[in-house]
């Protein structure tokens, strides 16, 4: 692709629309996260912002790249507003699963943009951050990068398409990542495939000013280095054992008996969470892996997410984890063995509202 010369394409001044700052540059526009004290957690006006922009921009034959940043210096994206989402769910309302159902929209049109599409996944990106970023055609993680999926903490399931990503990982180490909320550097991040490139945090203004004149590939190929040492590699062995198991239970059992002392800790991890949402977070997880399409799958996951939003978890994970900070949550069904089959088989059933529909 030959590239643009950045003078014939002066810059346009920065628009804020919702928390979301709108640059272009050269042959690149910019989208910012503008939240930096809530670590640009997404709101609903945030995602229409954002598919707003990207509509206007995959039509417009000078933009060749759309670059997607965070503000301020702690990281991208810590997910979506949960606050909000504690507050409707206690009141029984609609504003969440409408705010997912465009969230999801706007994480499938990601991964089918016709343009490239970097994100600079600098610093912490959980949840909602995953998905405007790790379905992207160019992930770049930086040694700050600390990537995860963190939901069971909170009474939650994976969602935005993360059980699509972690269902492909190498061996079982996505199932590993979606039971634990376990936090991932950027080799572990490249080796799970949730990233593509390492950059120095400090080249990402170069990185970024390099995108305004040259395609993508060309302004990457300046920037990329290896990473330093991650970790899930040397514990493959034990986590593919482990979470082979066809249930929580047996996963438990099978981290206690092996002998690992991380394996151990990590069923310590795994039976402070939200009993019901490990065995929901499994089965989606699990039927993932046997859907063709993203699209698919976050049909799936919004079926989960709506099961969840009417539990007794979410509201009081949120609380324990974010309202309160007691860190004490009291899950409802409050052991694993307690949990049934039938608990399961909601978070996989149709909304009363219906599904979702992204893949026709």
């Amino acid at each position: 692709m030959t590239a643009v010369p950045a003078e014939n394409h002066a810059p346009a001044p920065a628009a804020r629309d919702t928390d979301v700052l709108l640059r272009t540059e050269g042959r690149a526009g910019f989208l910012t996260l503008d939240r930096p004290r809530a670590i640009n957690a997404l709101t609903h006006p945030m995602v229409r912002a954002l598919d707003a922009a990207l509509t206007t921009w995959e039509h417009d034959p000078a933009i060749t790249t759309v670059v997607l940043r965070g503000a301020g210096e702690r990281g991208l994206c810590a997910g979506g507003d949960i606050r909000a989402i504690h507050d409707d769910a206690r009141a029984g309302g609609t504003a969440t699963a409408a705010f997912w159902a465009d969230e999801y929209r706007l994480n499938a049109r990601i991964a089918r943009y016709p343009k490239p599409y970097v994100a600079f996944m600098d610093g912490i990106v959980m949840g909602g951050g995953v998905g405007v970023s790790a379905h992207g055609s160019v992930r770049v993680v930086t040694e700050r990068s600390r990537i995860a999926m963190p939901e069971t903490g909170i009474g939650f399931v994976p969602d935005v398409g993360g059980t699509w990503l972690l269902g492909r990982a190498p061996g079982e180490l996505g199932t590993h990542l979606a039971l634990t909320g376990t936090q991932v550097g950027a080799a572990d991040a490249l080796l799970t495939g949730l990233a593509d490139h390492h950059v120095p945090a400090a080249a990402l203004d170069a990185l970024a000013d390099d995108l305004t004149r040259l395609p993508a590939d060309e302004a990457l190929a300046r920037h990329t280095t290896a990473p330093g040492p991650g970790v899930l590699a040397e514990q493959r062995a034990w986590i593919d054992a482990c979470y082979s198991a066809p249930t929580v239970e047996e996963i438990v059992d099978r981290l206690l008996d092996s002998g690992v002392p991380a394996a151990k800790e990590t069923a310590t991890t795994l039976l402070a969470k939200s009993p019901t949402a490990l065995k929901a977070t499994l089965a989606v997880l699990r039927a993932a892996r046997a859907l063709d399409t993203l699209e698919a799958v976050l049909d799936l996951e919004y079926r989960a997410s709506c099961a969840a939003l009417t539990s007794h978890d979410l509201v009081e994970g949120i609380r324990a984890q974010v309202v309160d900070k007691d860190r004490d949550p009291h899950w409802k069904p409050a052991a694993l063995a307690e949990v049934t089959d039938a608990d399961v088989a909601r978070y996989l059933t149709p909304p009363p509202g219906g599904d979702l529909g992204l893949a026709g």
